[in-house]
């Protein structure tokens, strides 16, 4: 009997990668829309400090704590279409309201549109009254390397850092110098060496791949807040996570990686009829909402409650 991955592994194979980017980004977005959203859910378009973004409120979620997320699809692609059903089963599992933006692609804008647009939507979250300390900034694929450099970003400005990071199959080095893209080239169907050198060509527009803001691999990640790091065992950018991990935990950071056995680059995608998809977004759920701030608690008394 065929396991759910395999399943998904005939479907990528079955609609192989387009050379057309629209046709590339419909094809993404396509993979959002076959599937529904929790019941109850309410979805609402916002201009995030000039970043188009959606709110999305699943029933009976704390609406004063927010995760940020910011789409994959090599930051030439991805959307809130394609994301959606993603972003809205991670605030359900978190029990919390979730932003959704939609960043500027490249190569209609190249680095460091993105990055702006990130922090700007981190500070418009700031500006409707919620604290950091009850903001999860998260990504998957390019925009989980993204919420590493707006992170860091916003340390450099001065600005107060989230709560927590959640980077699900990061990719957080444009240099593409993991071995991974050799040892798992025949199990990954989503993503390869050669397509992503594409893309971080088309991303950076002759930007340096070691600039830290574009591979956050390359930075002092010291100071950074507690992170949760999601990589499947078959995927390319394996070592782009493991590798991360290993420089978070060099500096001091408090990291946790998590490598899901026969897991394929951004499986979370495919949680609807996948279930460790289901688990992962299980498990970063329960990940943000031990890390954020309840409702109308001071920052101390967490920590004093957490040691009664």
């Amino acid at each position: 009997m065929r396991s759910e991955i395999d399943a998904i592994r005939a479907f990528l194979q079955a609609q192989p990668r387009p050379a057309d980017l629209v046709a590339r980004r419909a094809r993404l977005d396509s993979f959002g829309r076959r599937d529904a959203l929790p019941p109850g859910t309410r979805v609402t378009p916002v201009d995030a400090g000039g970043v188009p973004g959606e709110w999305t409120l699943c029933p009976g979620v704390d609406s004063e704590r927010v995760l940020i997320f910011l789409h994959g699809g090599g930051y030439m692609a991805g959307s809130l279409d394609s994301h959606r059903h993603v972003v809205a089963r991670a605030g359900q599992d978190a029990g919390v309201r979730t932003l959704a933006l939609a960043y500027r692609l490249a190569p209609e804008h190249p680095f460091p549109a993105a990055l702006d647009d990130a922090v700007a939507g981190y500070r418009f979250v700031l500006e409707q009254g919620i604290s950091p300390e009850q903001i999860a900034l998260c990504g998957e694929s390019a925009g989980g390397g993204l919420a590493v450099a707006a992170a860091l970003r916003l340390r450099e400005a001065g600005d107060p850092l989230p709560g927590c990071l959640w980077l699900s199959s990061p990719w957080i080095d444009l240099a593409l110098r993991g071995n991974s893209f050799r040892t798992k080239a025949a199990v990954d169907p989503m993503i390869q060496r050669l397509y992503l050198s594409e893309l971080a060509a088309a991303y950076l527009s002759g930007a340096d791949p070691q600039n830290p803001l574009a591979s956050p691999l390359y930075a002092d990640l010291k100071g950074l807040p507690p992170t949760l790091i999601q990589v499947g065992s078959d995927e390319t950018l394996l070592d782009d996570a493991v590798c991360l991990a290993g420089a978070a935990g060099s500096a001091g950071m408090n990291v946790t990686l998590r490598i899901w056995p026969a897991m394929i680059h951004a499986w979370h995608l495919f949680f609807p009829n996948l279930a460790e998809g289901r688990a992962a977004l299980s498990e970063a759920g329960t990940f943000v909402d031990g890390h954020l701030k309840p409702r109308n608690m001071e920052p101390n008394m967490r920590t004093e409650a957490a040691s009664v």
